[in-house]
């Protein structure tokens, strides 16, 4: 479903902490007088006299091999129009972000005041000693045009308008994979366009370029079809004008095999579908509404094979498929310039990677059981982990094989290895989490929903549909802070505890059935039931609530203790434990136990370790797991070496099927070179399975360890995940973001998936 974005949300998100969305970070440590000497004067010396006497090594030296510049003069923005360079900033910032995040490119926005295309021009080409590829952004057609080519053919680094050839490439991808599912010869199709700005004319001529005849093109503004004898033509109109007795799309429409929409929403009829050839393919990638709403065209059409730009329909055309690999492939081999070679590599690897089997990761992401190639599956997931290493070969192959590539890779495996390295090949764990929870929201109780960071995050978990939130606590003052801060929650399921009669009394009797045992009278029950972290748990416990989540104001232990007594813990589980993920720029690791067990014997951690084995799991990623210690392998001695030696004898025994080492440093577990030199026999020595998963001797040690990690390290820390419980039970750090509450619930959401199967 489209995602609901208030004004104040969108605000806050760019404005909050240091302002936009983006910083430079040294590469290179600057900690000392020698580090500082080496980084500038007098050290930067050296490299400057080896670029002095051979430019190319400006590729060895500084950062231009890998440093993208992203230009816009704001004539064309995102659905804005001209808004100018200022306001072009926060969409250039995204942009460079999406750079970073999907292939590992650094990237410079830059913003130019300038509307001369000539001038334009002359500046973007004066950049070129700076940077290894330029991406243009949002320049209004036909500029666009004349600014890309010029640009092509006057520099020696790679360049390419996004707005024009990403669309082309990937809804090029999908017309292959259309076509071939048709039984139709992309040669014999006949093709309508609506629209004809810069994306429309790219589209066209790239699906020329993939065999599309232009004889069979007709192409249609807002003042109907673009004729040969219509005064007034633009070159790049000229080149699709038709001389056909056709004068409106409705008449272009009917025996059409292709429809493709770059235009304006709900313009097209369900009677233009209809009139369409048999299998008529629709692409209407207008947004955020399309030329006609999906719905319709499948309703006017079963046999319609249906395309848009949106994330709530099959079939997505979105560029994040396409520019970060092409340019991530035209960078590593230094190719001085995208070619139609490298564009039609990179649509064709889409297509190719549309028809293998889709991970395992992919399918949870989007809920799906077996998703596969056919009408509903044209081309890959945005989330798909494997575009990397499928477009940026094939791209940097192309360029190698074209002759434009300075630079050629001869181990391609080796390559592969090292794009996974570059990204971090598991980094969208929680966007595949939210996908996956957005497929099947499920209930989930909030025990303290008179807290505003709660309301907001419960609004947001409404809005994106990955939650259904039922509010717990006093009426009054939830209605009172939804209304103090304009919060959209109408709808929303709000429970006052003190006004549940019949449900305390229930909830009380549960408790001490429970509980009698225990030195709890029925008096003890029926008082503590009305305490919203007993209650909330309870509403879990009798199938009112698929989730609860609480802890947010309150220590761990007080608010644990209430799920434990009432749900309790899973069949065969010993103890709980608590596992934060941190999301560092080398992937997530995970950390256990950092909230429950304070000195856990070793017998205790090898309970644990099942535990945390079994949440990585859940993850799908394979644990590979280190137990933690001051010493390695028996270096030193101590309590706590003894202990971990201990535990990871008997833990290599009860779970033989697990990678499983220890005792050792925390740097020695994480550094593999190391032990491959100094501990040869270690089980994470293998470079391609290094360590992500860290047992703690205690709770101590973990607690302080991904505390600093999360403060100093600049990771993001996701949890505490409470593992073994009977049924799905988080508890939130104290005090922590909206945003770390939404990254819980959608956790929550998705072990109440997993719970609700397994019944």
């Amino acid at each position: 479903m489209a995602i609901k974005i208030r004004r104040e949300d969108a605000l806050n998100y760019h404005s909050q902490g240091s302002p936009g969305k983006i910083e430079v970070i040294p590469s290179k440590p600057v900690s000392s007088q020698l580090d500082l000497a080496l980084a500038y004067s007098p050290g930067v010396a050296e490299p400057c006299k080896e670029i002095a006497a051979d430019s190319e090594n400006i590729y060895k030296y500084t950062s231009k091999g890998n440093l993208v510049a992203v230009i816009s003069n704001g004539t064309a923005v995102l659905g804005l129009g001209d808004i100018g360079p200022e306001a072009s900033k926060p969409v250039m910032e995204g942009k460079g972000v999406l750079f970073k995040k999907f292939a590992g490119i650094d990237v410079f926005d830059l913003e130019i005041d300038e509307k001369d295309p000539k001038k334009l021009i002359q500046i973007i080409k004066s950049l070129e000693p700076t940077f290894g590829g330029i991406n243009l952004e949002d320049i209004k057609a036909p500029e666009c045009f004349e600014i890309e080519q010029t640009l092509k053919q006057q520099m020696k680094i790679p360049v390419m308008h996004d707005d024009q050839h990403g669309t082309a490439i990937i809804s090029g991808a999908a017309l292959l994979n259309a076509l071939e599912l048709v039984d139709k010869k992309i040669e014999n199709i006949r093709l309508v366009v609506s629209g004809a700005g810069a994306a429309a004319i790219s589209c066209l001529r790239f699906y020329v370029s993939l065999g599309v005849k232009k004889e069979n093109i007709i192409v249609c503004d807002k003042d109907g079809v673009i004729k040969t004898d219509r005064e007034g033509l633009l070159d790049i109109h000229r080149e699709f004008a038709t001389d056909k007795t056709i004068n409106s799309i409705s008449e272009a429409l009917p025996g059409a095999d292709v429809f493709l929409g770059l235009s304006a929403g709900n313009i097209i009829s369900p009677e233009m579908i209809k009139s369409m050839a048999p299998n008529p393919i629709v692409f209407a990638l207008a947004n955020p509404d399309p030329e006609i709403a999906y719905e319709t065209a499948i309703a006017a059409r079963k046999d319609v094979i249906m395309a848009t730009g949106r994330s709530d329909h099959p079939n997505q055309v979105n560029n994040v498929l396409g520019f970060p690999y092409i340019f991530r492939g035209a960078l590593d081999v230094r190719a001085t310039v995208i070619n139609e070679e490298m564009k039609l590599a990179a649509a064709r690897a889409i297509a190719k990677l549309a028809k293998e089997p889709v991970p395992e990761i992919v399918n949870k992401a989007y809920g799906e059981n077996n998703m596969a190639f056919g009408r509903f599956y044209l081309i890959p997931k945005p989330v798909d982990p494997r575009l990397i290493t499928t477009i940026a070969p094939a791209v940097a192959k192309a360029a190698i094989e074209s002759g434009v590539a300075k630079k050629k890779i001869h181990d391609w495996e080796a390559y592969e290895l090292e794009l996974q390295k570059r990204i971090g090949i598991d980094q969208r764990l929680m966007s595949i989490v939210i996908g996956r929870a957005k497929k099947d929201p499920k209930r989930v109780v909030f025990g303290e929903a008179d807290n505003l960071k709660i309301l907001k995050a419960a609004q947001i978990l409404r809005d994106e549909k990955i939650a259904i939130p039922i509010l717990l606590g006093n009426r009054t003052k939830i209605l009172g802070l939804i209304a103090d801060n304009s919060l959209d929650l109408a709808h929303v399921t709000i429970i006052d505890p003190v006004e549940e009669h019949d449900r305390i009394e229930k909830f009380g009797k549960i408790l001490y059935e429970k509980r009698q045992r225990k030195g709890m009278t029925i008096f003890d029950a029926n008082r503590l039931v009305r305490e919203r972290n007993y209650f909330g748990a309870l509403m879990v416990e009798t199938g009112d609530a698929d989730a609860f989540i609480s802890g947010l104001t309150r220590d761990y232990p007080k608010t644990i203790l209430p799920s434990l007594q009432t749900i309790g813990v899973k069949k065969g589980v010993n103890r709980v434990a608590g596992m934060y993920i941190m999301n560092t720029p080398r992937g997530p690791y995970f950390f256990a136990d950092a909230t429950v067990n304070l000195n856990p014997t070793a017998e205790e951690l090898v309970d644990i370790i099942g535990l945390t084995a079994n949440a990585v799991k859940f993850f799908n990623m394979e644990p590979r797991i280190a137990l933690l210690s001051y010493s390695n392998f028996g270096s030193a001695q101590g309590d706590i070496p003894a202990k971990m030696a201990k535990a990871t004898a008997l833990a290599k025994a009860k779970y033989p099927d697990l990678i499983i080492e220890g005792e050792m440093q925390a740097n020695v577990a994480l550094n593999q070179e190391i032990q491959r030199e100094i501990y040869p026999f270690s089980a994470l020595g293998d470079k391609d399975k290094p360590v992500n998963t860290l047992i703690f001797p205690d709770l101590a040690s973990s607690n302080i360890a991904y505390k600093l990690l999360a403060e100093l390290g600049n990771a993001e820390a996701i949890g505490p995940i409470l593992l073994g419980m009977n049924k799905p039970v988080h508890i939130l750090q104290l005090g922590s973001s909206i945003r770390e509450i939404v990254n819980m619930v959608a956790i929550a959401v998705v072990d109440a998936q997993s719970t609700e199967m397994n019944l």
